[in-house]
């Protein structure tokens, strides 16, 4: 699989999250994702290789990032909580888009329950 084909199908997933909605707050070259207004993946547009940041459990983040050499700590943002996924060919590109499900989740989780309802979705 090619660079490109990585990081068009992990901007694929992240567009068909659920209520997930595209933005370019930061220019052409950054496509944010949102969920009710936070944020659950920034992927690159035009990089290579791309990249993807998600949001992550710390501790998860913390193996991820000893394991993997193509993970590293979230680009511009709290590195405790976001991590970034070089999407080089030996990326497996399952398990970014469990990383990609799970950063949606984990957004999804922190909103109220009435923003919640008025997307129409299900408490994870």
């Amino acid at each position: 699989m090619t660079v490109t084909a990585n990081i068009d199908m992990a901007r694929d997933w992240c567009s068909g999250m659920p209520a997930a909605v595209l933005g370019f707050p930061f220019g052409g070259d950054a496509a944010v994702y949102k969920v009710g207004e936070k944020m659950f993946a920034l992927a690159t547009t035009d990089a290579e290789p791309g990249y993807i940041t998600v949001k992550v459990d710390p501790i998860e983040g913390e193996f991820l990032r000893d394991h993997y050499s193509f993970i590293r700590e979230g680009y511009y943002m709290n590195k405790r909580h976001w991590i970034t996924i070089d999407l080089v060919p030996e990326a497996p590109m399952d398990e970014v888009r469990e990383l990609i499900e799970e950063s949606h989740r984990l957004v999804v989780s922190s909103l109220t329950k009435k923003a919640r309802d008025e997307l129409d979705i299900e408490s994870p």
